[in-house]
């Protein structure tokens, strides 16, 4: 074999060693990646988990409010990335408890029993006002010693939280808003930002985040914003009824 030949093979054998190397890497990469993906989803490979969302109340049949559809594309696009199986259904109907299998719970906490019930359980620092007689403040929040209510279309706050309510149990996420347009905010700034929020909180930690959706009217659901982390004062147990600070 002459010295041309010779170089030409020792320079296709390394183009080949070195293309397998580097898919190699990539592929382990991409693995590492998918691995922190479904252990902050809670959601390995060829599991079970349940989508929780509101029923229409303008429609005669069961069917989805279109910003609470288009949060659930969302969601099922996750699930499909890390191999598990979904199930969607109504939250007036009855579910076993939570830990057994990841849940997404979307809705407004007003009207979506499970996600008052959520609420209610593991974030008792968090309340939701109902409303007066007239409608007047339904849905505003109150965390922390600080109050949230919408102005429609112009400013809109929705609670997106990672909680995990038994120990070594699936987790359960939470997108909690005033209007549906929120829902689908929160869902997407989950999607966005997973690996953010993975390296910051954990695999297995809790978070809960109040963000605010500014000008709907105008945007939809792109225009969000951070207002604060309220994980610690959410996850606290709430004060009793006729309780003031500093009496």
């Amino acid at each position: 074999m002459d010295d041309s030949l010779l170089l030409v093979t020792v320079a296709a054998a390394a183009l080949v060693v070195g293309a397998a190397a580097g898919w190699a890497a990539h592929a382990a990469v991409a693995r590492r990646r998918l691995d922190r993906e479904q252990s902050f989803f809670g959601l390995p490979d060829g599991s079970e988990c349940v989508l929780v969302t509101h029923r229409d109340s303008t429609s005669a049949h069961w069917s989805i409010p279109r910003h609470d559809a288009l949060a659930l594309l969302g969601l099922a696009s996750v699930v499909e990335t890390c191999g598990a199986h979904a199930e969607v259904a109504p939250h007036d109907t009855g579910l076993q408890g939570f830990g057994a299998r990841t849940e997404f719970c979307v809705g407004d906490p007003t009207a979506h029993r499970r996600l008052a019930a959520h609420l209610a359980n593991l974030l008792p620092g968090v309340a939701v006002h109902p409303g007066d007689e007239h409608g007047f403040g339904r849905g505003t929040f109150a965390v922390g010693g600080s109050t949230y209510r919408m102005e429609p279309g112009a400013v809109e706050y929705v609670l997106l939280a990672r909680l995990t309510a038994v120990e070594s149990g699936r987790p359960v996420f939470l997108a909690a808003g005033q209007r549906p347009v929120t829902h689908r905010a929160a869902v997407r700034h989950l999607v966005r930002n997973r690996a953010r929020l993975a390296r910051k909180y954990g695999a297995d930690g809790q978070f809960c985040l109040l963000l605010k959706v500014v000008n709907s009217q105008a945007y939809g659901p792109d225009v969000v914003e951070l207002v604060a982390d309220v994980t610690k004062a959410a996850l606290a147990p709430a004060e009793p009824k006729g309780h003031r600070a500093g009496v």
